[in-house]
């Protein structure tokens, strides 16, 4: 399995960027940027090109809607010229609350709009004239829309290659099946292994069944937290605050897709509770009601021998790629704990 790390995407980046070497000698061999409402990524990743060598590079997401298929496609093609072809694309849809409170724009067609967007990008790195006729984008703009100037262009640039991979995060059983269907990589969150199956296995096998063999196998990226040790189970506990927030607040009542992810993985009564305390301001409250059986399969927190079978478990699943927030004190602890995951991994 190949071994990732987020950046944190609220602050410490360019400490953190400044010891990525560090991080590259012990076995890293990928970084995600996230972007949020924070810090766009694209002028983080341009930052890492410029300071990494060899370390592989992807935006983990770029959200859809934040631009145009086109601009995402100049972009991705970009990075992957400054860094010299080591650049991932990670798109994804985001959530209302994020794209209509913050990017004012309607979050509409979600599924419809990645579908198109990858279409459009591998079009655009292939230098083609680009003619695109689909439901939500029409390139040049249709007839009857502006000024009917627009023409048919093609990138000026020559990309460093004509097919930049592609990372779909996505939960829904459809946006599931499209992501094995056409990107890459596809990445869920709170990848818990022993439910996988039962959760997304019918979407990935309605998705492989279509995938073009040029693709190659699914790159599947579990994030996970990691802490290894004998002393370290109660770190835990400081997950609660991010998955009360994701499951709870994440989105309205009967709009939160991280909310249903908890229903499907069977914790319907949980998530419900979750979702009550969060949304009426009781957030301590929604942090204790996190099963805890759910925070410890969901991550890799304890003693080396636990580590490694949730290690194992991850890879009987299917994960190819682990994306860890190693959680160490120090910086000596955290290049410590991807040399452990490396080896465990390996």
């Amino acid at each position: 399995m190949r071994i990732g790390m987020a950046l944190n995407y609220a602050s410490g980046f360019k400490e953190t960027a400044a010891e990525l070497a560090d991080f590259e000698k012990a076995g890293l061999d990928i970084v995600f940027v996230p972007e949020a409402y924070s810090y766009d990524a694209v002028s983080q990743l341009g930052y890492l090109a410029a300071v990494t060598e060899r370390l592989q590079l992807a935006s983990g997401i770029m959200q859809l809607y934040s631009r145009t298929p086109t601009l995402i496609a100049m972009t991705a093609a970009g990075i992957d010229y400054v860094s010299d072809g080591r650049f991932t694309l990670g798109i994804g849809a985001s959530g209302p609350q994020v794209i209509e409170g913050w990017h004012g724009v309607p979050y509409d067609a979600p599924l419809g709009r990645t579908r198109e967007t990858i279409e459009i990008c591998r079009a655009v790195w292939r230098r083609e004239r680009l003619e695109y006729t689909g439901k939500y984008y029409q390139i040049p703009l249709a007839e009857g829309q502006g000024t009917g100037l627009g023409k048919a262009l093609k990138l000026i640039n020559h990309p460093v290659r004509d097919r930049i991979p592609i990372i779909v995060a996505a939960l829904g059983p459809k946006n599931v099946e499209m992501a094995a269907e056409l990107a890459e990589g596809w990445e869920p969150i709170f990848y818990y292994p022993e439910k996988a199956k039962d959760v997304w296995g019918p979407s990935l096998e309605a998705g492989r069944a279509r995938r073009d063999p040029e693709l190659g196998p699914l790159d599947v990226i579990a994030q996970t937290s990691l802490a290894i040790g004998d002393d370290v189970k109660g770190l835990i506990d400081l997950l609660r605050p991010v998955q009360a927030l994701y499951i709870g607040g994440m989105g309205a009542r009967g709009r939160n897709f991280y909310n249903n992810m908890a229903v499907r993985y069977g914790y319907g009564n949980e998530a419900a509770a979750i979702q009550d305390a969060y949304l009426s301001g009781r957030k301590k409250e929604a942090e204790a009601l996190i099963p805890q059986e759910l925070l410890e399969n969901v991550s890799l927190i304890g003693p080396k021998s636990y580590v490694a079978e949730r290690v194992a478990a991850m890879r009987e699943s299917g994960v190819t790629t682990l994306n860890v927030a190693p959680m160490g004190a120090t910086h000596a602890d955290r290049i410590a704990l991807i040399e452990q995951i490396r080896d465990l991994a390996a």
